[in-house]
């Protein structure tokens, strides 16, 4: 049993959605074969009430001794916000690294280390890579959840405001340079798909990675037999998270009117904390479009959903929200973007779609061919049972938390 630090950018409980479901995940498997130390952030969009602070520490100690959760400096007004932008215009700074500075945190961190040994110190995201990178005492694993600099090249492509795109285009670069710098000071990076890790390795050809899949918890993300309502459509993703409120604001714009001209029956539910007011307010448009904000439990949503759609065209990593919708048996429309790093196949355990036309054929494709979805369907559960299981991928990070302490 070997003894590690984690460092995570957030108290990842209630594992509901994203970097969350995956933290959590990989602490609850890696714990079961080594001792974890979690020192984490809060992010108070996340966890924003001391109850729902408490509550996750002690479910989290379950599996992991929690010895502190620290503000970020940066979420203490709009005004550090914003110098924090500012700062990430100076040569040499890129908001990303900066994003996580905290004076409090580095000294727990230093108090830690001088009271306790570690076999091995597990960074969860390279915005903590600067408290870590120069201990070389100690065997170091970084994390990371994205490649940072190509999803931000990536935001830049996008974007069609000017001045944003120029902010993102020079943030990505610098961090393309920063990532060349600081990664091969770890003994390991870790990534959420092979892809990314041949992504990191042509910025970074000098570096060790090791592709450690997202995954689904197969026994909370099952077929549920709840009656399927017909023509309904389902989108869950956090709409703060700048790439799904992209895909929603797209597939809203370009797709959901023409949709409902040649479908007055098609209904949509979206989910997700943080959405904005215009969607709401659509509501009144369309009332066939439920828009829910945050739920407890996603599950009946999908469940009951004949197509889970998933238009996002931007960021990295592989999609979590993509890979519960398949453990559920969902038959998935979704831009290859959204799968990337996922061996799913085109119309045998999903459908691809990339502009509007393409989304408006296959729904309406799907929704008159049952037999079709069904297979796809079924295909998707399958794929996830065999590749996606947290259980054996918690324990490829084990092994290779093993192999990195030996060497």
């Amino acid at each position: 049993m070997k003894k590690i630090l984690w460092l995570s950018h957030l108290l990842p409980y209630p594992p509901k959605g994203g970097v969350l479901q995956r933290s959590y995940n990989l602490i609850k498997e890696v714990s079961k074969r080594h001792h974890i130390t979690l020192l984490a952030f809060n992010q108070k969009n996340l966890c924003a009430s001391p109850e729902e602070l408490r509550e996750g520490i002690k479910h989290l100690s379950q599996f992991c001794d929690v010895v502190d959760v620290v503000p970020i400096e940066a979420d203490s007004s709009k005004l550090s916000k914003v110098k924090l932008l500012a700062k990430g215009l100076l040569p040499g700074n890129t908001y990303t690294v900066n994003w996580l500075k905290s004076s409090r945190y580095q000294a727990k961190l230093s108090e830690i280390l001088a009271g306790r040994t570690f076999d091995l110190i597990h960074a969860d995201t390279i915005s903590l890579a600067p408290y870590v990178a120069h201990l070389k005492e100690y065997k170091k694993i970084l994390n990371h959840h994205n490649i940072e600099s190509l999803m931000m090249l990536r935001r830049s492509e996008n974007e069609p405001n000017v001045l944003k795109k120029i902010y993102f285009f020079q943030e990505g670069k610098k961090l393309m340079n920063y990532e060349k710098r600081i990664c091969k000071r770890f003994d390991l990076n870790i990534t959420c798909s092979d892809l990314d890790a041949e992504r990191l390795n042509d910025i970074a050809p000098d570096v060790r990675s090791l592709g450690i899949p997202n995954g689904v918890d197969l026994d909370y993300f099952s077929p549920l037999a709840l009656p399927i309502k017909e023509k309904s459509i389902v989108f869950a993703g956090g709409l703060s998270w700048y790439p799904n409120l992209d895909a929603m604001k797209f597939f809203l714009t370009h797709v959901w009117p023409k949709l409902n001209q040649e479908i007055p029956d098609v209904s949509m539910t979206i989910i997700g904390r943080s959405p904005p007011p215009w969607m709401q307010q659509l509501q009144e448009k369309y009332p066939n479009l439920t828009i829910t904000g945050f739920v407890d439990d996603v599950r009946p949503y999908l469940a009951k959903a004949a197509l889970y759609v998933c238009p996002i065209r931007d960021g990295g990593g592989t999609k979590l929200k993509v890979l519960d919708a398949l453990a559920m048996g969902k038959t998935l429309i979704a831009n290859p973007i959204a799968c990337e790093g996922i061996t799913v196949e085109h119309m045998k355990n999903v459908i691809f779609a990339a502009t509007p036309t393409d989304y408006i054929s296959a729904i309406k494709n799907a929704f008159e061919s049952p037999a079709l979805t069904q297979t796809i369907a079924r295909n998707a559960r399958k794929l996830i049972e065999e590749k996606y299981n947290f259980k054996s991928i918690g324990a490829s990070l084990s092994e290779a938390v093993e192999e990195v302490c030996h060497q």
